[in-house]
Parts: C-alpha cells; structure tokens; sequence
C-alpha cells in the first residue's frame, strides 16, 4: 500500500501542476482556513512533563498529547524525555536506528495505576480548556482499555489513542460499553476495508490512517466520506516517519473534507527540511499546505545525497516474566 500511496500522490501532484491548483481545491476546496494541530509533549516526570507541555503551547500548540514514564519502568516508547533501552533519547520518532530494534520492558498494571495521577497533575496545572491527547501503543487488553478509558474521563480528554489491538474490532464493542472518552483507532490499517465495522457500527470517534501506510490520498479521502456518515473525523496520523510528501497530502485532504478532526504533528529536522521544500506553514496552532500547485512538496535529489540509508527499527516490548509483548 506504501507503493500505491506513492503513485496515487505523485499522480495529483501532476493534476494539480498540470490545472495550476493546490491538490486541496481539485478535492473540492477548503472547508476551513487552517488545521488545527496537536503535539507531543513527555517527561521522565511530572515537573518535565509541565516543561514540555510549555514549550509546546510557547510553539504555538492548541492541543498537546501527553506521554510519561513510568514508575518501575526503565524505558517506555514514545517519552523523549526518558533515556530509552539503548541509553540514547528518541531523537527520531518512531524508529531507532540500529542495526537490531530494542528491547524495552513493560508493566500494564503499572501503568494503569499511575496515567490517571498523571493527567489529574495537568489538568489542575493548566486548567479544563486545554485538549489533550494520550496513546496507549495498542499494550492494553479490552478490559484493560475500558478500565483506563473510565479511569480518564474526569480528565476530560480529546482522545485515548490505540487503546487495544484494533484487529480485532469486536474488542472495541466492550470498550464502549464502559467508557465515554472518544476512541482513536487506524494507524496501522492499510485499507477502507479495515475501517468498514468500527465506522459503521460506530466504535471510533477519529480516523487515524496515514497516506503512506493507506494507499494515498484517494482512499484516505473515501474512507472520510464514509467516516462522515456517522459524525466521525479525522486524526490522520503525523509522526516523523511519515514524510513531508505523505504529510503534505493529509492536510489537503484534510482542508476540503467537512468532517476534519485534528491533526498530528512532529517538526521535521532541519536536515529534512532541507530534502523536502515545502509550501506548508504552521501558524498559531494551525497548519496550512500553502497554495502552490499541486501538492507543494519539491524533493532536492542533490540534498538527498549527502543522507544515505540508514537502518530504523521500532522497538520492542517484555514483560517482567519475559513474554514479548506490543510495544
């Protein structure tokens, strides 16, 4: 599907330099004058987490998703702020480059007892208005996911990302029975076909597909024509490994569609910057693809060449009695 997503944007990249339009107005133009954005802020513990969130909010973030460590925990995926299995920080999300991914440990039960302190610290640190975000990596059973789902509702959050394996969808039935805090579920499905019984029997509340894992932008846009039908919107996902191409042609997608959402969004490093020049802005919380024809990404081959290949794993998780587990 990453094959297919590359030709199916590089083709409305064409149209769009060929109409002389911004791949957004061939999708029917825009539904709203910019993309409201979220960021990631961690920390090894409560006073470095407050420290990120600030810095995000002083960036320009009007959403910020909140990752910790945890107690008993000597690594965990996803906070920067922590030195990780390797004894490096994750300077590159959400890869480690290697030439073997790392082992991390791991302890639901830990972790469910200490997020619900976590959250109550920053909602009483930066008051009730502020959106905020959580991920759960997909490390929870159904049970688990209900129980902490229910556990974070005093904590009013935008969304609990990946809250169980979303494979298996009926899991996600037992989820809502216990829990009113909105479900984000998608970023590792490939297809429309994967969304079809979690939309229709509304079992999510944000999309979360990513066009270079999802086949481009004409399926993302399908999948969110379908999603509009029963009031769900679109997250799409935005960590650094999807490329500014693939970035790029989710905020197209997301400025024409009704039923857009939030967006993700890691900076690039300057050195990407560097590779990928882009059109898009991120002004006061909002992103923008700008308004160059087509997609407004040009790749600099001759940049390019000066990064060669370098081998990325994600992680990867045990329990304490040593069973590999989701990371």
């Amino acid at each position: 599907m990453a094959a297919i997503a590359a030709v199916d944007m590089a083709l409305w990249d064409i149209k769009g330099k060929l109409a002389g339009m911004p791949v957004y107005q061939l999708l029917g133009g825009a539904s709203r004058n910019g993309l409201r954005a979220y960021g990631h802020a961690s920390g090894s513990d409560i006073p470095s987490l407050f420290d990120s969130v600030r810095e995000h909010l002083e960036l320009g973030y009007k959403s910020v998703r909140i990752q910790t460590a945890v107690p008993g925990i000597k690594a965990v995926y996803g906070v920067a702020a922590q030195a990780q299995a390797s004894g490096e920080r994750y300077d590159y999300e959400p890869a480690g480059r290697g030439a073997f991914p790392v082992e991390e440990d791991w302890d639901t039960r830990a972790y469910l007892r200490h997020l619900p302190s976590v959250f109550e610290a920053v909602r009483n640190e930066f008051g009730p208005e502020l959106p905020l975000l959580h991920d759960g990596h997909h490390r929870m059973t159904p049970i688990q996911a209900a129980k902490l789902g229910k556990a974070l509702e005093p904590y009013d959050l935008f969304w609990l990302e990946d809250c169980t394996p979303a494979e298996n969808q009926e899991a996600l039935r037992l989820v809502r029975q216990h829990t009113t805090t909105p479900l984000a579920i998608g970023e590792i499905f490939n297809t429309v076909y994967d969304y079809q019984s979690i939309i229709k029997e509304q079992l999510i509340d944000y999309v979360r597909a990513a066009s270079t894992h999802f086949g481009g932008i004409s399926p993302l846009k399908k999948v969110m024509d379908f999603a509009a039908q029963y009031q769900i919107k679109s997250g799409f996902h935005g960590p650094t490994d999807i490329s500014p191409v693939g970035f790029a042609a989710q905020l197209h997608v997301g400025l024409a569609i009704h039923n857009y959402g939030i967006q993700e969004y890691m900076q690039h490093s300057a050195a990407t910057n560097e590779v990928f020049e882009q059109s898009m802005t991120f002004t006061d919380g909002y992103l923008h693809p700008g308004d160059k024809p087509g997609i407004g990404v040009e790749f600099n081959e001759e940049a390019a060449a000066a990064y060669p290949y370098q081998q990325a794993y994600l992680p990867y998780n045990r329990l304490v009695d040593g069973t590999v587990h989701d990371w």
